[in-house]
């Protein structure tokens, strides 16, 4: 389904990544972790579009999508959701998700009970200005409207970072109800939760692959993963 092959990704003359090697089948979760300064959400912007390799490739369903601009791979279906947890503040809840379903073509009815289906909570909150939202719900909101439309890839970026521990119980109960129907590569500090959660890890230290985790003996091993970083 995605393949990353060979890429350096550099910010001017500092070079971030180097000769990334990956691969995502259909349907999958793979969690990237690696410690500060990694190149873990380097990796996620080239993925989307949002920084062009230096070199290698990166091919969505056999297409070679390197370079391409993120509305181009939003079409295609690929989703982005950064960690900033930014929100249009002065809609309410609903208009951020009717939003979402005019970008994507999709009835806004099918778009609400998309989100309402990951997180029913967030019912109570549809008239609600969505710049009132916790940190939580706010991300909860941003996965939720990156589902709208049928995306075929979803990337997250540090879903739990600076949520309390009751939220991200919360996230894990959505990103365990997206497994095995939603392709999806997640960076994530939370290694409690990976192990729990991954059917791949890409282990990524001072912007090379380190270590790539696949079997679940070693995945739900977590001293192990803690030993990788």
């Amino acid at each position: 389904m995605l393949k990353v092959a060979d890429v350096d990704v550099a910010y001017g003359h500092a070079k971030a990544l180097y000769n990334i090697f990956l691969e995502l089948e259909a349907g999958k979760t793979l969690f990237v972790v690696g410690r500060n300064g990694a190149g873990k959400t380097t990796l996620l912007k080239s993925i989307v579009g949002l920084i062009r390799p230096l070199k290698g490739s990166i091919y969505f369903d056999n297409e070679n999508i390197t370079g391409l601009l993120p509305n181009k791979l939003y079409h295609r279906g690929i989703r982005y959701v950064n960690q900033d947890k930014k929100v249009f503040g002065s809609l309410t809840v609903q208009e951020n998700i009717e939003i979402a379903a005019f970008s994507s073509s999709e009835p806004l009815s099918q778009a609400l009970n998309k989100v309402l289906e990951i997180y029913p909570k967030m019912e109570e909150f549809l008239q609600l200005k969505a710049g009132q939202l916790s940190g939580g719900q706010r991300q909860v909101l941003l996965i939720g409207q990156a589902l709208v439309g049928d995306p075929r890839l979803v990337l997250i970026d540090e879903p739990t970072q600076g949520l309390a521990a009751v939220v991200i119980n919360d996230i894990a109960k959505i990103l365990s109800r997206l497994k095995g129907k939603q392709s999806t590569i997640i960076v994530e500090q939370n290694l409690p939760l990976v192990s729990r959660l991954a059917d791949q890890v890409v282990i990524l230290k001072e912007g090379k692959v380190s270590r790539i985790l696949d079997d679940v003996s070693e995945i739900r091993n977590l001293v192990l993963l803690e030993k990788s970083l």
